[in-house]
């Protein structure tokens, strides 16, 4: 592809865009676009081509939408041929799920959108379970190391029981308070060989009992098997309907009511739980609990339920019986989640089978990110010898942390806790990586947009960042668009291997935006406006500061040239005198340059103002030359008004130092009550500083700040001289 020609309408903001990238010099361009141009909007509209999806406007989404991506033939560039990287999306990479490298972003979505879909079905299910119980133990795994010989493995647990619940009629045990039977120590003590004993002669003459029993049989027919008998046969209208029981016995009875059933139960359990011997063994039961204060809960509950103490024989028996009356009351919630991990298994395997088709391509990556990047661990394919021998499905990463000459094998939860941010930004990378690396070996040509990539990194990681960009700016099958609005990127870019052609910038106006070949990005001072002083009053008036900066730095703040700079940066007594000759002399004795301005008898003030008029309607984009006239202009403005104010010429005439914050505190000091007035001041003093006292070493700040901002600023204090009503704008920016 030679050329990218991009023709966009309503899309994300982007009112009408109709540009064309020539690729021809290089393979690689670069856009610069302060905040709140197009940057966002144009990545977004990329990423929908790259998905297929169409594109809206967000705020009016009923305007018509074009969006037209082509080569120079006028062939649409297919969908697949496009990838967005983002400048940092921390959806992307192994999560703490999966902990996995996948094959691509797609199959990696697709991956962990099925593990969600199961995790949320998981998470229903398991917070019923844990209301049912009462349990503040963790669900999942108790069930897991219930049914199965770990702690993971959770749905394995549940297929294990699954008939068992289908054919199970009954849930003795579903509200049974689960911590007070199965709480870690209460299971420890059950093991203790004191206990088991005194426990074991208990439940030797509680069976001795119901052996001998009239109807109860430890086998068939005990406590919990009567009381749910009863209940059911009373639920299900058994006894209304005039049906009888008969209890098979010697002497077989006859039972025609609840009631007269319950009687006969409870009868027939006074006989054993009164027993003597029961009861001195059960004495001795409770001497064990009664040890320790921690078991007073489960002496409170046995207390009252003396039938599950022959239960307690076998605990890891009782406690699969009573996690089954959990589960069984929640039976729907239970198939929804077995569905779901069924359903999602064999996807999940095609996708693991293409991931181990290219471990090798993710070693590689983990290399190039452990080789270039500046973070204080280092990767490794932490199973990499399951994964060829084919016993692990996937390969997982894994993290040495490394300080002053030690390592630590760490997890990912843990390394995150101690990383930076932009350390933590810096595993995005690796997925970057791999999307490219993954691509080289690809037939199909790729455009690459790549939406501030870098930014927020330090500087280490940046120019490593800015170092592998500009290799995959050689592969003949690429192509890029590197998107910032951080200038020092958008510089050092260029330097590196864009080049200064191929380096545009955006600028917005009420109709569109439009791209156009980028200037100054080397010392614009240097490169543009020297050359067009005597020709440019925008780029004149901006040169002011740094003519003035030069002048401090080889003669000093004393000097004439100096002091008369100054006066067209503050208002002072000479300042509406200051003539264009005046410039010119000191232009030329500075650098050996002459020239004549068009009206050497002009005012500077008044085309510093004229200047400043027409940057009120000039396109939104750099315009580094107009923030600096509108900055200079808003504090003339605003210091002008303050002294008229003030009206003390012994006071205003010699400020020597800081004169806008002197004039603003002693304004304040005089009309404390025009509170609107002072924050529109206030703001005078938060935007213009940096801008004003720019200086060829540093200012990038300036390009980054919107015009909207200094313009809104320009007009408010432009009404304070009119006498208007101030705007409460300026009142919630300073409060912000």
């Amino acid at each position: 592809m030679k050329k990218l020609r991009i023709k966009l309408e309503n899309c994300y903001g982007i009112r009408r865009l109709n540009a064309e990238l020539d690729f021809s010099r290089k393979r690689a361009i670069a856009i610069y676009a302060p905040n709140g141009v197009m940057k966002s909007s144009l990545a977004r509209t990329f990423a929908d081509h790259s998905a297929g999806q169409e594109s809206h406007d967000r705020i009016f989404p009923l305007r018509a939408t074009t969006r037209e991506i082509r080569d120079q033939s006028g062939a649409e560039i297919p969908s697949g041929n496009v990838v967005v990287i983002q400048s940092y999306d921390e959806q992307v990479g192994p999560t703490e799920t999966t902990s996995t490298l996948l094959v691509n972003k797609d199959l990696r979505d697709e991956y962990e959108q099925i593990q969600s879909v199961i995790e949320v079905a998981k998470a229903n299910l398991v917070a019923a379970l844990g209301k049912q119980s009462g349990s503040r133990k963790d669900v999942a795994k108790e069930i897991s190391r219930t049914f199965t010989d770990d702690e993971a493995s959770f749905f394995l647990a549940l297929s294990h029981i699954r008939n068992d619940l289908r054919l199970q009629e009954d849930l003795p045990f579903a509200d049974l308070p689960y911590d007070r039977i199965f709480d870690d120590k209460v299971v420890a003590l059950l093991e203790t060989a004191g206990f088991r004993s005194a426990l074991g002669e208990y439940i030797s003459r509680y069976n001795e009992l119901l052996d001998s029993s009239t109807y109860f049989s430890r086998q068939t027919f005990n406590y919990y098997n009567a009381a749910n008998v009863t209940k059911n046969l009373a639920d299900n209208g058994f006894f209304r309907a005039h049906h009888s029981v008969l209890l098979n016995s010697e002497t077989p009875m006859e039972v025609v009511s609840q009631a007269e059933l319950q009687k006969l139960i409870d009868t027939e359990k006074a006989k054993i739980s009164g027993d003597d011997k029961l009861r001195k063994k059960l004495a001795d039961v409770e001497k064990q609990i009664n040890k320790n204060v921690t078991f007073r809960d489960f002496h409170a509950y046995l207390s009252n339920h003396e039938d599950i103490l022959p239960l307690l024989e076998n605990v890891g028996s009782f406690r699969q019986t009573v996690w089954k009356s959990y589960i069984k009351k929640h039976s729907e919630l239970l198939e929804v989640a077995l569905a779901e991990y069924e359903k999602a298994e064999e996807r999940k395997r095609q996708i693991e089978g293409a991931a181990r088709g290219q471990q090798t391509q993710w070693e590689k990556v983990i290399s190039i990110f452990n080789d270039r990047f500046f973070v204080p661990f280092r990767l490794k394919a932490e199973n990499r010898e399951e994964v060829v021998l084919g016993r692990e499905p996937l390969l997982r990463l894994g993290f040495d942390f490394e300080d002053r000459g030690e390592i630590a094998d760490v997890d990912k939860g843990a390394l995150l806790e101690v990383l930076s941010t932009g350390e933590k930004k810096a595993l995005y990378i690796l997925n970057v990586l791999f999307e490219i690396e993954t691509r080289k070996g690809s037939e199909n040509h790729t455009l690459f947009v790549i939406d501030d990539l870098a930014d927020s990194f330090d500087y280490k990681n940046k120019y490593a960042i800015i170092q592998y960009l500009k290799e995959i700016s050689s592969e003949p099958k690429f192509r890029q668009i590197i998107l910032t609005h951080n200038f020092d990127f958008f510089r050092t870019i260029e330097s590196r291997f864009v080049g200064y052609g191929n380096c545009l910038m955006a600028q917005k106006s009420e109709a569109a935006v439009r791209l156009v070949q980028a200037a100054g990005i080397k010392n614009p001072f240097i490169t543009d406006w020297k050359g067009n002083f005597f020709e440019s009053p925008m780029k004149r008036i901006a040169s002011i500061p740094f003519l003035r900066n030069i002048l401090e730095y080889t003669k000093g703040e004393e000097d004439p040239g100096y002091q008369l700079l100054t006066s067209l940066l503050h208002w002072k007594v000479g300042t509406s005198a200051i003539a264009q000759e005046s410039l010119d002399d000191l232009f030329a004795s500075t650098f050996g340059v002459t020239g004549i301005w068009k009206d050497p008898d002009e005012f500077v003030v008044d085309e510093i103002f004229r200047q400043a008029t027409i940057c009120l309607v000039a396109e939104t984009g750099v315009n580094f030359e107009n923030k600096i006239v509108m900055s200079i202009a808003i504090r003339l403005t605003a210091e002008r008004y303050m002294v008229e104010q003030i009206a003390d010429p012994s006071f205003t005439d010699h400020i020597a130092v800081n004169q806008t914050a002197a004039l603003l505190k002693r304004y304040r000091q005089s009309n404390p009550a025009n509170v609107l007035t002072i924050r529109t001041l206030e703001g005078v003093m938060l935007m213009t500083p940096e801008n004003i006292h720019v200086n060829s070493f540093m200012y990038e700040p300036i390009l980054d700040m919107s015009d909207e901002h200094l313009r809104r600023l320009y007009l408010d204090v432009e009404g304070l001289a009119l006498g208007e009503e101030p705007s409460q704008h300026w009142h919630e920016v300073v409060q912000g």
